[in-house]
C-alpha cells in the first residue's frame, strides 16, 4: 500500500521543487531576486502539483463516488493515500523551497 502512495508524492514534489527553480530563473535574470520569485511559485504551484500527481480531478473524484455509494472501501482507501500521498509531496517540496528562500517572505 505504500507503493500507491510513493509515486504521487514524489511527482508532485518534483513539480513544485522544479516548477519553482526553472520558474525562478527570470527573476535571477531580470530583477536579482530568484528566492523571492522561487518562494512565490512554490506557494502557487502546490494545488497544481496536487493534480498532476493523482491524475487529474475527475477520474479520482468519480472513484471516490463509485466507492462510497458502491461500499468498495479497498478502492476508496487507495484513493485516499494517493491524495494524500500527493498533497505531503506537494508540502514537503514548498518546505523545502521557503526553507532553502529563507523562511517564509
Amino acid at each position: 500500500m505504500i507503493r500507491i502512495a510513493t509515486y504521487p508524492f514524489f511527482t508532485a514534489l518534483g513539480v513544485v521543487i522544479g516548477g519553482a527553480i526553472i520558474g525562478s530563473l527570470p527573476g535571477l535574470i531580470l530583477d536579482g531576486r530568484p528566492l523571492r520569485a522561487a518562494y512565490d511559485l512554490a506557494r502557487g504551484l502546490k494545488l497544481w502539483a496536487m493534480v498532476v500527481a493523482i491524475g487529474g480531478t475527475f477520474p479520482t473524484i468519480r472513484a471516490l463516488e463509485s466507492s462510497i455509494l458502491g461500499g468498495e472501501l479497498l478502492v476508496l482507501g487507495k484513493q485516499l493515500l494517493l491524495i494524500a500521498g500527493a498533497f505531503l509531496g506537494a508540502n514537503t517540496g514548498y518546505w523545502l523551497i521557503t526553507t532553502l528562500a529563507g523562511g517564509a517572505q
